[in-house]
């Protein structure tokens, strides 16, 4: 037990417990009566004993009772508290995870409610419950109050509340925290809590709080679902208190991505991939509808297998932190195949069958995802080289409407004459035709070999590099997809520089730096493959006739109608190039907010990070139209379609790069306060005691 205000305490008792024993000590004296008979005079010595000062205290129920109120109020005045075994310091960092599955409705009701809650709800209200057992600062030690700063995060991380001694303001901050549709990264929390966290001055140099300062506790509200907790190193000086909300065992189902693919053959022919995942412990059945422009297009039945238990932890395991593998959960999909020439947008929604009971399916979210398919379109393509049997030997087999192959000095021609655009996506190997100053690329749609596009929105060529290999690619991007690099060996790879703000997104990178990437400006998009394909071992693998082909067709796609749907990830930022000539534009959010966008001089609009997703549209003023659509306007979807966050399964225990940290039990972390306790008991006395007088006078 501790205690805030102690001197405090000891002042008032030192003052008031004497008082009450000098009150029945000395009491006020009685005026002389005579009375007629002696037989009271015996009465009359006791009052002149009780008159007598300094006398010894006779048996008082009275005294006793006040004597147990005046301690009671004493002792709370001195403020009391079980302090909590897990804590230290008195500087608190509070992180909330705000992400997707925190949205799940398996959390404990707090007021002992049978349905459950918010699992972001249950953690604000620990959370709140944490700030209200602060210590405070007092007349007496004026230093003795703790600090604390509240981060909310899922994919990014941002400072709700800096350092503050104010209950009030902590707890708005923490009630201020809502959820969000992306998925739960803590790094970018982590720093945020290391730069404003306080530091000190050790031999004339500032030392961070975090690494080597003043011990700092961390306490943690999350479902465990942390993509990058195997990364975390927390200082060793401070303590983390991870706080698990929601439960190991529960159900959800969700679509993990959704996917169309034209037939080669016949274009007009469409298939609509729908992945999906369950992590109940029970086999369940439910419909899969896909809607076409709003208009049910068709509903599928889906069987889903149970989801293994995990194993139970042994206590060697548990004592030497470690936790077992969880079993994965159980995955299936479902397919529908469509004839739609036309573009349109395509959404897939499940049923569940658990509207009526939450815990069912206990996440929403993910039951929803969209996607939009260009018109049905067979492509036409020019390859301009001096000669390159393998870019056209993986062409060769794509159902074209028409292949052309131009010299470089043909296809300079057809630029001059305007005669370039055509072409839906044009092939330019080992060449690049000649621009004006600071142009990146002509309009249009272009696929680059063995070349580096410059300009004021491109690369930068830095020559030559060594042999290397591919370390990473963008996996969910339409063109990378599907492909498996691990076996290509580029013997001659060239460096290049992206310039801080171009529009360049990486795609691939090597160990000598980026190796695939994507430029996109006001009126032109290329996929970038800077290195000569002739000096690696790329073409004799499937994986570069698969990426020529979804090179081709994403850029095609886009070419021949931009307005199609850009896919989008809650958490990620919307980055895009509207027309030339189009002005003021707003985006409207799923909610049908509105919100103006600040134009940049090349025609971009950015906007994020997206915090919910579904249908985000960008409408802009002017004549400026993309070409294909009827109406200055274009369309993005943000789905979670996230496997790690689908997985709503709480871990009771976080990983990190340097421990293993096990869930606390709720409580064990907070200061336990008796002040309040101990006022009621001063109350419940005081009702008693005023009870006994009344029947002394009364009765």
């Amino acid at each position: 037990m501790t205690w805030l205000t102690p001197w405090v305490g000891a002042i008032a008792a030192a003052i008031a417990v004497p008082t009450l024993l000098i009150l029945y000590f000395l009491k006020l004296r009685r005026r002389d009566v005579e009375v007629s008979t002696t037989l009271l005079w015996k009465k009359a010595i006791q009052d002149l004993q009780a008159n007598a000062p300094f006398q010894r205290l006779r048996k008082n129920l009275l005294l006793l009772l006040q004597l147990l109120v005046l301690a009671a109020a004493l002792f709370a005045l001195a403020q009391p508290q079980f302090k909590g075994a897990t804590t230290k310091g008195q500087r608190h960092i509070i992180l909330i995870d705000r992400s997707a599955s925190m949205q799940s409705l398996d959390a404990p009701s707090p007021s002992g409610a049978p349905r459950p809650v918010q699992r972001l709800e249950a953690a604000k209200k620990e959370a709140i419950d944490l700030i209200e057992s602060l210590r405070e600062a007092n007349a007496f030690q004026p230093n003795i109050a703790d600090e604390a700063m509240v981060i909310a995060f899922d994919t990014t991380a941002e400072v709700v509340a800096n350092f503050t001694s104010d209950k009030g303001a902590l707890k708005r901050a923490v009630e201020s925290i809502a959820a969000t549709d992306g998925g739960s990264m803590l790094e970018e929390a982590m720093r945020l809590a290391q730069a404003h966290a306080p530091r000190r001055v050790v031999e004339g140099q500032a030392i961070e709080g975090l690494i080597a300062g003043e011990p700092v506790t961390m306490h943690l509200w999350s479902d465990g679902a942390i993509a990058d907790a195997s990364r975390i190193l927390p200082g060793v000086e401070n303590e983390v208190v991870y706080h698990a909300v929601g439960q190991e065992v529960t159900a959800n189902i969700g679509i993990t991505s959704i996917r169309a693919e034209r037939d080669f053959e016949n274009p007009t022919r469409l298939a609509v991939y729908i992945s999906l995942q369950s992590c109940d412990d029970r086999e369940r059945t439910l419909d899969v509808e896909l809607t076409i422009d709003g208009a049910v297009a068709g509903v599928k039945t889906v069987t889903l297998p149970a989801t293994e238990r995990a194993p139970e932890i042994t206590p060697e395991a548990a004592e030497a932190g470690r936790a077992p593998d969880r079993p994965a959960p159980a995955t299936g999909g479902v397919v529908f195949a469509l004839d739609l020439p036309q573009g349109a947008v395509i959404t897939a929604r499940l049923r569940t069958g658990g509207d009526d009971d939450p815990r069912a399916d206990v996440l929403r979210v993910d039951d929803r995802a969209s996607i939009i398919v260009p018109p049905a379109k067979r492509l036409s393509v020019a390859i301009v080289t001096r000669g390159n049997l393998f870019i056209q030997a993986a062409l060769g087999g794509l159902p074209l409407a028409r292949l052309v192959t131009f010299t470089p000095e043909q296809f300079q021609q057809e630029i001059d004459a305007r005669r370039s655009r055509e072409f839906d996506v044009v092939i330019l190997d080992s060449w690049l035709p000649r621009l004006p100053r600071g142009e990146t690329l002509p309009p249009g749609r272009w696929l680059v070999f063995n070349a580096v596009p410059g300009g004021t929105l491109g690369l930068i060529d830095e020559g030559p590099g060594d042999s290397a290999l591919f370390v990473d690619w963008a996996r969910e991007h339409p063109v990378m997809r599907g492909l498996v690099l691990d076996n290509a060996v580029i013997a001659e790879s060239r460096r290049v520089r992206i310039p801080e703000g171009n529009p360049v997104a990486v795609l691939a990178t090597m160990s000598t730096g980026p190796s695939i990437t994507e430029i996109i400006t006001p009126e032109a998009r290329a996929i970038v493959v800077p290195f000569d394909i002739a000096q690696t071992t790329w073409p004799f693998d499937v994986s570069f006739v698969v990426f020529s082909a979804s090179a081709v067709t994403y850029l095609g796609a886009d070419g021949s109608d931009p307005s199609t749907l850009r896919m989008l990830r809650p958490g990620g930022v919307l980055s895009d190039s509207i027309p030339l000539g189009a002005s003021e534009p707003v985006l409207i959010e799923p909610d049908q907010r509105e919100s103006p966008l600040v134009l940049a001089p090349d025609n971009r609009i950015t906007f994020g990070p997206i915090r919910r997703a579904g249908l985000y549209q960008v409408r802009w003023s002017g004549n400026a139209t993309d070409p294909g659509a009827a109406r200055p306007l274009r369309t993005y979807a943000a789905n979670m379609t996230d496997a790690f966050e689908s997985d709503v399964r709480a871990h009771k225990r976080l990983v990190f790069a340097s421990r293993t940290i096990a869930s606390d039990q709720q409580g064990k972390v907070l200061d336990r306060r008796l002040w309040p306790w101990l006022l009621l008991a001063a109350l419940a006395v005081l009702m008693f005691e005023w009870y006994v007088y009344n029947r002394k006078v009364y009765y």
